[in-house]
């Protein structure tokens, strides 16, 4: 009796085990998050995060099954120009000491053609959260020679950065903004299966 309960234990964790899919970890040094915001409206200026951490789940056979959570260091903001980042940390942008992280927790996949997918999340900034839609697609699997497990993403979306309360710019003789309010946004990942 206990060996069949034992048994019938082992097949039941075996395939719950299997409608979970793989956790996987942000390689950094090989991951990027940037955004890029008009400027004059003439041009566009283009910037980065470089502090952040993420996990996802993804099964490569059933991309719909998956998940992933961002977290970004709001004063890890790099866009070469010192006195702009000054600003941009400041309570007229992003106000990185009292909103010291924003994230980003995923909702639904919708799978679309081929390698492509949308992704649905919650994100979350200055403490506003708003639901937004990345245009995704998966790059792929590959082994790397050190026995890792890799995949590759990359993720677009473009918000308004009114909705979280980002708002300060000035307006132009002509009308147009110094500073733009939709701003655009792109994922270079690059993950690493754990084992």
């Amino acid at each position: 009796m206990v060996k069949k309960l034992s048994m019938v234990l082992v097949a039941v964790m075996l395939l719950t085990g299997s409608m979970y899919a793989a956790e996987w970890t942000v390689d950094k040094a090989h991951s990027s998050i940037g955004f890029s915001v008009r400027h004059m409206v003439i041009s566009k200026t283009r910037g980065e995060f470089t502090g952040f951490t993420g996990n996802v789940h993804f099964d490569r056979k059933n991309l719909a099954k998956g998940t992933a959570q961002f977290t970004i260091q709001t004063a890890s903001i790099n866009t070469d120009e010192p006195e702009r980042d000054k600003h941009l940390k400041s309570s007229d942008f992003l106000d990185v000491e009292q909103f010291p992280t924003m994230t980003f927790v995923s909702k639904k996949v919708i799978p679309q053609k081929g390698d492509k997918f949308s992704l649905v999340g919650d994100l979350t900034i200055k403490g506003i959260t708003k639901k937004v839609t990345f245009d995704c697609e998966f790059s792929g699997v590959v082994d790397d020679p050190w026995g890792n497990t890799r995949a590759g993403f990359s993720a677009e979306t473009t918000i308004n950065r009114k909705d979280f309360n980002v708002k300060w710019s000035k307006k132009l003789d002509n009308g147009g903004l110094v500073v733009g309010n939709d701003v655009d946004i792109s994922l270079e990942i690059e993950l690493i299966k754990k084992k």
